[in-house]
């Protein structure tokens, strides 16, 4: 393999928890909530899918749904469908809606998973490229800069920058562009079967990872290293 391509959310980083995002704009705000304020609010969120990153929506609403599936396309559609979601669910102030967006954003609001690290610089050491291909509405830089992972990563390729989102196989063609690399050549590794699998169409060997929180997925990266051989 030349390169290889990973996904953001789910796979090199998880988002904190619902009722962790909403605590941390509860503080900033000054505003306390009972502990059952607290977790039936953040249920409420989670259950809404508010939360980017984090559960998808139980159901979208119906005044949503055409935002919703193109969300990613731009930082305006993606905050409005967010800030929209969250919007069902009442807080003490309206500002908050705003807050908890832009909260989502923070590098403190993700954390890497515990592999990361070892196989991008496993990577590297190897001279193989390594390209980020992520659905997002905003830039993702500073987080794997403030986590020390910036410096393994040659390609950023966000939806938002581009106007097209997974699974469309223009996203993957140009991570592959900017590398230099075949795309038949390149590995795609992410945790959604149908929007980072867009990238077979293009002849990329595709694997997937579980979405799970970063303590139960210690090391389901490392297989990546003998893919790529």
């Amino acid at each position: 393999m030349a390169a290889v391509l990973f996904d953001f959310s789910g796979t090199l980083f998880r988002v904190e928890s619902t009722e962790s995002w909403l605590r941390a704009v509860l503080d900033e705000a000054g505003i306390a909530l009972t502990g059952p304020e607290l977790a039936d609010t953040a249920a409420a969120l989670e259950v809404a899918g508010a939360l980017p990153g984090g559960a998808d929506p139980v159901e979208v609403p119906e005044d949503l749904a055409g935002l919703w599936a193109v969300r990613d396309e731009s930082a305006e559609q993606h905050r409005a469908a967010y800030t929209g979601l969250s919007r069902r669910v009442p807080l003490p102030v309206p500002e908050l809606h705003d807050a908890l967006y832009e909260r989502h954003m923070a590098p403190a609001a993700w954390s890497p998973y515990q592999d990361a690290a070892d196989v991008l610089r496993a990577l590297r050491e190897r001279g193989i490229g390594v390209g980020v291909v992520s659905n997002i509405g905003w830039d993702l830089r500073p987080v794997f800069r403030e986590h020390g992972l910036d410096a393994y990563v040659d390609a950023y390729v966000l939806s938002y920058e581009h106007g097209v989102q997974k699974p469309d196989p223009r996203l993957f063609s140009a991570a592959c562009e900017e590398l230099g690399a075949d795309p038949r050549q390149v590995l795609m590794v992410g945790d959604n079967r149908t929007a980072d699998g867009g990238a077979a169409a293009l002849g990329c060997r595709v694997h997937f990872v579980d979405h799970l929180p970063v303590a139960q997925r210690p090391d389901a990266l490392l297989p990546v290293l003998d893919l790529v051989g």
